[in-house]
């Protein structure tokens, strides 16, 4: 027995990174631009990006014919003094998230170096101890987000934060409490870290909630890793590539995902574009839904 993927989009598809940003999509041009390529469904996106008043929202997203699927947010909880202000912006999100009818919320470790300058500003590695501590913080922001707002945590594991490489995928499963922590499987981050996406899948099917389709250009992938470029370099680069042009191969990642025993499976387009011209979203995010509905359980 399958149950095919649902798929939809983010602003991510978009070229947008942040709430405010001048060289980014405006939010109406997303919306309207995200139906016209054929999607129904949407993540928000970084919060603040589209309208937070939820009756202004429900509108907008109404007048397009869209469902929310998840809101999406970094934390930073690896950090001894991240509770107050992770909780602050999760809490903000998650309240949203819930009043657009969803039941998820993606969750971003905060990176070690910056995302677009590429500068440290961390250690890479996150020692034993701290490792410890951030599972405890993790399982208590699943457990509040869910009894407060009926949520459940997407965690993402991400290029450039310490819950990276497929070693650190797995530390971060085997420390945190399926109860409460599931993770947002990320197609394209997993592969840019060298992962084993299938591998995962088959490994931890209970822990997968949810998942971001992309690929990643694999002759960009060695420029990257032999200069030792940040993730915001090899953005701009190309490295995220718009499919089939690139890996994971969607068909055998798509297969997996259908034979979880999930009731329900968002499974969101999300093709880094940042920074990108305006017109170029749009064709791409058409064409990467025409082919994926070409070659897997989707709906």
């Amino acid at each position: 027995m399958t149950n095919p993927a649902l798929i939809g989009s983010a602003p991510d598809s978009w070229g947008v990174w942040n709430a405010e940003d001048p060289v980014q999509v405006p939010w109406q041009r997303f919306l309207d631009e995200v139906a016209q390529a054929g999607y129904t469904r949407i993540e928000l996106g970084p919060y603040g990006y589209l309208p937070t008043d939820p009756k202004r929202l429900q509108d907008e997203i109404d007048q397009r014919g869209l469902t929310v699927t998840a809101g999406t947010i970094f934390e930073h909880l690896h950090r001894e003094s991240g509770w107050d202000s992770t909780w602050n912006d999760v809490s903000a999100a998650a309240k949203l998230t819930a009043a657009m009818g969803a039941k998820h919320l993606v969750v971003i470790p905060e990176f070690w170096r910056d995302p677009v300058s590429g500068e440290v500003l961390e250690d890479q590695a996150m020692p034993d101890a701290q490792w410890a501590t951030y599972a405890e913080r993790m399982n208590e922001l699943g457990r509040r987000i869910r009894e407060e707002f009926g949520l459940q945590i997407q965690f993402h594991p991400h290029a450039d934060t310490h819950v990276d490489t497929h070693a650190n995928v797995e530390r971060f499963l085997a420390e945190t409490d399926p109860e409460h922590v599931s993770i947002c499987l990320d197609t394209g981050h997993i592969s840019y870290c060298e992962g084993d996406n299938l591998k995962l899948i088959q490994d931890y099917p209970e822990r997968i909630g949810y998942a971001h389709l992309k690929q990643v250009d694999p002759k960009i992938m060695e420029k990257v890793r032999a200069e030792g470029l940040g993730f915001g370099e090899a953005v701009k680069l190309g490295a995220m590539c718009e499919p089939p042009q690139g890996i994971p191969p969607m068909p055998p990642v798509l297969e997996a995902l259908a034979a979880l025993d999930h009731v329900e499976l968002f499974a969101i387009v999300e093709q880094d574009l940042y920074p990108c011209e305006p017109d170029v979203p749009l064709p791409i995010a058409t064409r990467t839904l025409s082919y994926l509905q070409s070659c897997g359980p989707l709906r």
